[in-house]
């Protein structure tokens, strides 16, 4: 069975573990690094193959960078779930898109 999780669940799991509003400069140099890890793993095609080995994968890349910009948007008190849709309606009405985010 397939776990899952909501963006609000994740950012909050992430604001109860690490959170410190005086590290949002250290929060936004992590992200930059994970990019540049992401980056590297993207150039190498580096993929998950099995359950028991994701360092330095493009999924724990990914898994990371997530990580820095939910927590950059818990120093900001940012609720990423109602960007998601804010951002996707503009995107819609900019590209002319058919029906935004409707879930």
């Amino acid at each position: 069975m397939k776990k899952s999780i909501s963006i609000n669940q994740l950012q909050n799991f992430i604001k109860n573990i690490d959170y410190n509003p005086n590290l949002k400069e250290k929060y936004f140099l992590k992200l930059i690094e994970e990019v540049g890890e992401l980056s590297e793993a993207l150039r190498k095609d580096t993929r998950l193959m099995d359950k028991n080995h994701i360092k330095g994968t493009i999924e724990e890349e990914l898994y990371d960078v997530l990580y820095y910009i939910l927590a950059i948007a818990n120093i900001y008190d940012i609720d990423m779930e109602e960007c998601i849709f804010l951002k996707e309606e503009l995107n819609r009405i900019k590209y002319n898109h058919p029906a935004g985010i409707d879930c």
